[in-house]
Parts: C-alpha cells; structure tokens; sequence
C-alpha cells in the first residue's frame, strides 16, 4: 500500500501543478478533467500523507526501543507511543481500503432525476410530489442546484411524471442509490373506509453527459415546438415555447416545457436526451460485467422495488440493507434526511465492491 500511496501523492502534486498551467487553465475539457481528478485524489493525499507519516514514526519508535543504548524511561514512552500509533494506523487502513477502491468517473458529475408514478393512480401521482419535496429538501441542505426541466401535473395533486437537473459536488455519485421502485403504504385522502393502500412510483437518476461523451447526429432528430400545458391541458403560454425532441434511431422521445425560451428548453431537452443515450451505453457495459461485480446500484433494473414509505407505521425500509441500517423514521426521510441512509449504501456498496 505505501508504494501504491505514494505514487498518488505524486500524481497529486503533478494534477495540482497543471491546474496553473495556461496550457490546461485555458482549455475547459483538460480543466474540467484536471479539477476532477484533483478532488478525487485530495481525500485519499490527506489520509494517505498522515498513513505515510504514522507508520515513519513507528519506524522510528522501534529503532529507539532496539537500541540498547535507550534510556528505560525513554524506551517505556516509546512502547506506549508505539501502541497508539499502531492502533491509529489500523484505522487509516481500513479508511484508504474503501477510498482506493476505484471510483466510477461519473460519480462526480451533475445529474438528472427522472420521477413517475407507477401503480396507484392519483396516490401514486401525490407520492411522486413527496418524492419530489424530498429531493428538493436534501438538495438545499447539501447546496445543491435543481432546476425543473419537465413536469405534467395530476388532476388532484402531485405529479404524473416530473424531470430536473441537480446542479452540485457528487450529485450523481451521491443521487445514484436512489434509482428503483419506491413503494408508499398509507391511508389515502379519498379511501373513506380507513384501508390502507399500497402504490409506487419510480426513480431513475441519470449522469449528466457532455458532448464529448454522447455523439448526436442533427439527422436523427425530429424537433416539435409546441405551446405549453399545465393541468387539465389548458395552455399556460399564448407562444410556442416548449419543445419535443425525438431521437429516431432509438425512439427516445424528451421534451421540456419549463422555460419561457424556447431556446433553452431546447438545450434542457438535449440534456436530458445526451443523459439516457448514455445511460444506454452504461447499461451495456454494465450487462457485460454484472457477473464479476456485484453492486448496490443497478443502473438497468428500474423495476427493482428498493424503498418502502409505510405512513401507519411511521418508517421508511430500505430493502437493501440489513440490520439497524434497514429502518428509519419516516418523517425524517420525507423532510429530507437521506443522509443517513445513503451513507449506508455507499458504505455496504463499497464492501460488495471489494468482494467481488
């Protein structure tokens, strides 16, 4: 580990000394992939200089208790010194073990959250618009940016389907444990019997692709404008601003009706189109080596239920984990304290990744 340890730190100093290069500060692609690479390595430089530094005064400590020349007193301090460092050095190791485990490069990149409602009709179209609440939550205490791209609203609350871009440091890597099926248990407004139902809507948490990763030919694509709808399907603007766009070859059909431009709902559009081609390719990629790696996140399989919302019960399950970290108060969830539970994740995945 040290060799390995010290060649990062290396690379590190190389990284940070391109950041004040013109050659690199110059160019937005080398920039972006040099600032990124530079906070990958920051975590692992810090804990990994300190790992370096405990294990030279170990070192250092055992040639003072060797020589005979040491006082006794002085050699008793050494001993004691010695402990605590080995025992500090046991937990650096254990912390670089889970911070070398190679990252997906995507983690580090903006992403867009793609919420439906599934079964359950106008309960599961208010889940979607809690769901939402809860993202938005989360964001704000993380600093994050949302900006809204599409949305069709239900008739008696909540939302059909509703699409946005978070805007923050890791919000794929961070956001990606969140794709799945989420099932909601509780009483609804309308059920005059008391009974409890049961109804579901899905997430699905796209990286953000740049050019450079998805190739778009202009020739397969079909652009429509058209004006924009709020509920019940009146028109919200007298101009045609929001825009459809469907990608031929594919059939990938994605639209965006939020902005008043219409050349910036274009631009959200092809946003969100750049971020399901690519999600294409990684699902084959992934397809490819999904018997030698096991993983908490299952970018291909959105019919996978992950999260249970059970109201009466007052507790949210999320059913890839075990033990105390299964269960969580669910008002806490809601009000969006995710933190907790994607630690969890993050963790348990990293352990699965060092198993297989």
């Amino acid at each position: 580990m040290e060799e390995r340890l010290q060649a990062l730190i290396d690379r590190f100093a190389e990284v940070e000394q391109s950041l004040n290069d013109p050659s690199v500060v110059n160019n937005p692609t080398r920039l972006r992939e040099a600032s990124r690479e530079h906070k990958n390595l920051s975590g692992i430089v810090i804990a990994g200089r300190e790992y370096l530094n405990v294990i030279e005064q170990v070192r250092a400590n055992w040639a003072l208790i060797n020589d005979s020349a040491t006082d006794p007193d002085m050699r008793d301090m050494a001993y004691e010194d010695t402990r605590e460092l080995e025992a500090r050095q046991a937990v650096l190791a254990d912390h670089l073990n889970v911070l070398l485990i190679p990252k997906d490069p995507n983690d580090f990149k903006n992403c867009i959250v793609e919420l439906r409602a599934g079964t359950g009709g106008d309960e599961a179209a208010l889940f979607v618009g809690d769901l939402f609440r809860m993202y938005q939550k989360f964001c704000e205490a993380k600093a994050w940016k949302i900006e809204p791209i599409d949305m069709t609203e239900s008739e008696r609350g909540g939302f059909k389907e509703i699409t946005f871009e978070v805007n923050g440091d890791e919000a794929y890597g961070i956001l990606k444990f969140e794709s799945g099926v989420h099932r909601v248990q509780r009483v609804p407004e309308t059920e005059s019997q008391g009974r409890i139902h049961t109804s579901a809507a899905t997430v699905a948490v796209l990286p953000e692709a740049e050019d450079v990763d998805v190739q778009i030919n202009d020739v397969d694509l079909r652009i429509d404008i058209f004006r924009s709808g709020g509920k019940g399907g009146q028109n919200v603007n007298k101009v045609e601003t929001a825009v459809r766009i469907v990608h031929i070859p594919s059939g990938i059909v994605v639209q965006c009706q939020d902005e008043r431009s219409q050349l910036r709902n274009k631009d959200k559009a092809m946003k969100v189109l750049r971020a399901r081609l690519y999600e294409l390719e990684l699902e084959k990629q992934q397809s490819a080596i999904a018997g030698a790696r096991k993983s908490m996140v299952r970018t291909g399989d959105r019919s996978e239920k992950i999260r249970t919302y059970n109201w009466p019960q007052n507790r949210v399950t999320d059913h890839r984990l075990e033990g105390d970290n299964k269960n969580h108060p669910l008002q806490g969830v809601v009000d969006g304290g995710l933190e907790e539970i994607i630690t969890a994740l993050r963790v348990a995945d990293s352990k699965l990744l060092q198993s297989s």
